[in-house]
């Protein structure tokens, strides 16, 4: 049966909350409950209070703050969150509503985000003074929930891998073993009648807990664009700094270049010292960086960047191509986010992966894995194949 005709009394229903009004004869009326939330969605995607379409619901919030508020508090009560932040997008990007922003009663009912939190950010030197303690609320909420999540994984396996890094000859425990370094170095001693290799010489992971092991330099674009990920990129580099075997460095750039690590003790204001919008010299950014990389074999420079340059094109390359001659580990990530795949300069990208330095996008989740693999010296193209495959793999199951 084609799912148009004749339908049940919840599909029916369904029907006529995303078609609205008009719906009304073909679908039938709405119960009490329903009411409220047909309401919800009509003030967000009706063309006029007249209740007029010309096929899809589409802006007709009006233009009072309080209102605005009073409609979030709505939905919330409606819709789940994840719902609730479609629909805060769609009021933002739909409706010009970034002015509503600047009114603390409504950033006291937002549903807290990373997209909100990069709308805010974005508007943050424009905001009057009354909004911004309600802002760095709605932002600091976001930050304690993303470092909840991430932190402790990201401590753990960049720790670990910055423990494994080290060689020895006698490891302790069994789970120390590097079993596959172990057997390249004994294959001499392959026993073909016992089909198994004799481990003459074993080869371990050895554990240095004091010191700094590596120099952690982040370069931020923070180009409207990379909204999401320069929130992300925040937290990161206040988990990152917390760790003493890491010496953890943050700038981010548009046209020039400011240096955050003196507030990487806190992310919030970290955030907070970024202004999202405007044009991009990656060059100029690259070039601070060099100057504070000290220990180029120990260092790791990570640049995220949709790579967009308005900067000159062919020093960029060469800063890069330099950096990796000197012994620096270079991370280029097109977006650190889950917002999918990014729109990026293919060209630039091409180019950097002709250095050996590839360009790629990265989820939040994987971070701290592609750090680790950093941190040991890895390949990043076979990490980048690796981690594909491995999606690939997900996908066809």
């Amino acid at each position: 049966m084609d799912e148009f005709e004749a339908p049940g009394p919840e599909r029916a229903r369904r029907w006529r909350l995303v078609l609205g009004e008009p719906a009304a004869e073909a679908c039938g009326g709405l119960g009490a409950a329903d009411t409220g939330m047909d309401g919800a969605l009509a003030a967000l995607y009706d063309r006029g209070s007249d209740g007029a379409r010309d096929g899809s619901r589409q802006g007709g919030l009006g233009g009072s703050a309080p209102r605005v508020a009073r409609w979030l508090g709505d939905v919330r009560s409606y819709f789940p969150s994840s719902v609730v932040r479609v629909m805060q997008a769609d009021a933002v990007d739909r409706l010009g509503l970034e002015r509503m922003l600047l009114e603390p009663e409504m950033l006291e009912a937002v549903e807290p985000d990373v997209h909100m939190v990069g709308t805010l950010l974005s508007l943050s030197r424009v905001m009057p003074e009354q909004a911004r303690e309600s802002a760095r609320a709605v932002v600091r909420s976001v930050v304690e929930d993303l470092e909840r999540r991430l932190a402790q994984h990201t401590r753990s396996v960049v720790q670990g891998a910055l423990d494994r890094s080290a060689r020895t000859h006698r490891p302790r425990r069994v789970a120390d073993i590097d079993w596959n370094r172990t057997i390249r170095a004994n294959l001499k001693n392959y026993l073909p009648e016992r089909r198994t290799v004799v481990p003459e010489r074993l080869v371990g992971y050895g554990r240095r807990s004091r010191g700094v092991e590596r120099d952690v330099v982040l370069a931020i674009d923070q180009s409207g664009s990379m909204a999401a990920s320069v929130v992300y990129a925040g937290v990161f580099g206040a988990v990152l700094a917390s760790m003493r075997t890491l010496s953890t460095s943050m700038v981010v750039f548009d046209t020039s270049v400011v240096d955050l690590t003196d507030r990487l003790s806190d992310p919030v204001e970290v955030l907070f010292g970024t202004t999202l919008g405007g044009g991009t010299d990656i060059n100029r950014a690259i070039a601070y960086c060099q100057e504070l990389i000290t220990r180029p074999s120990h260092s790791i420079f990570v640049l995220i960047s949709d790579l967009y340059e308005g900067g000159v094109r062919e020093e960029m390359l060469r800063r890069v191509a330099a950096m990796t001659a000197a012994g620096v580990q270079v991370v280029v990530l097109l977006a650190l986010s889950d917002e999918g795949a990014p729109s990026y300069d293919r060209q630039n990208a091409a180019a950097l992966a002709a250095l050996g330095v590839p360009a790629f996008a990265c989820t939040p989740d994987r971070f701290p894995e592609l750090m680790a693999a950093a941190v040991q010296g890895r390949s990043l193209t076979a990490w980048v194949e690796q981690e594909q495959a491995a999606e690939a793999s997900t996908a066809q199951t």
